[in-house]
Parts: C-alpha cells; sequence; structure tokens
C-alpha cells in the first residue's frame, strides 16, 4: 500500500487555526473536537494554511502549498504534515498570505481547481512574491499547455 501524507488540522477559535485551503483529501478522520487529519494520497496538490496569535495580536500567518511525495522520494518536513511534502509555494505574514489567497481565488475564478493545475504556476508564485516581482496570472491557454505535456509525458 502506498503511505498517505497526513495533515493535522486544528481549530481553536481566535487561538489557533490549521486548514486546508484546497485539495481533495481521500480521506479525512476526526481525533476530537478540535483536531482531524486529512490523508492525500502521493502525487496530491493541496494548500495549508497555519494561524496563530495571542492577546497582542497574530503570531504565525503562513500559506503553504504543497505535494504529497511517495515514501521513497525527497521532501521537505513542515509543521503538523507527516512525513513531509514537496514545497511548491511558501508564504510568511498576511500580506504575503493576502497575496497568494488571491492568486487561489484568481484561478478558481477561470473554472479550475487550484490542485489540477500546473504546479509550475505555484512555483512561479513563490519564486516572483520572493523576489518582490509582480506574478502572471493563470490562463485557460496556459492550462491547455499543462494538459497537453501532462498527456505527453504519459506516455
Amino acid at each position: 500500500m502506498t503511505a498517505l501524507t497526513e495533515v493535522e488540522l486544528y481549530f481553536l477559535k481566535g487561538k489557533i487555526e490549521r486548514w486546508i485551503r484546497f485539495g481533495a483529501p481521500v480521506n479525512e478522520r476526526t481525533l476530537d473536537r478540535r483536531r482531524r487529519i486529512a490523508y492525500f494520497a502521493p502525487g496530491s496538490i493541496f494548500a495549508f494554511v497555519r494561524w496563530a496569535s495571542n492577546g497582542y495580536g497574530t503570531l504565525v500567518s503562513r500559506i503553504d502549498i504543497l505535494r504529497a511525495c511517495e515514501s521513497i522520494e525527497p521532501h521537505s518536513t513542515i509543521p503538523a504534515v507527516k512525513p513531509g511534502a514537496e514545497i511548491l509555494l511558501r508564504a510568511a505574514g498576511w500580506d504575503r498570505v493576502q497575496r497568494v489567497l488571491r492568486a487561489i481565488d484568481a484561478v478558481e475564478s477561470l473554472g479550475f481547481a487550484p490542485q489540477d493545475i500546473c504546479p509550475d504556476h505555484w512555483r512561479h508564485i513563490h519564486n516572483r512574491s520572493a523576489a518582490g516581482l509582480s506574478t502572471r496570472p493563470y490562463s485557460r491557454e496556459r492550462h491547455q499547455a499543462w494538459l497537453l505535456r501532462a498527456r505527453v509525458n504519459s506516455k
């Protein structure tokens, strides 16, 4: 059996939130009122959001767009993700997280599920944002090129 990637989700109102913004888990298990575990198949792409605050304001605001890996593939360790995943995009700080959320919304407005688009688009957003540059929007033409490339690579 192929090993699944486990993501521990947590919700404590006004204190800690860990949730999936997009992605299709193959299974979920509820641990208690506040905790769940989402399981992703190898190759699945998903966005994992982490947020925490205290009485003085936000402590952590982070989004990671990840690809679940096969057990033999190299991967990065990410808190609450076991055993880890390939990082396609990582953003920390509320302004950067908001920019990524807007990019996800833009993909969805085209009618595409964000987990089904070209993974290179998420890398592009990460690299351009890290350099302080504007990003190219995803397009129907780019998606068609991705589908053709994926079909050629699968043969």
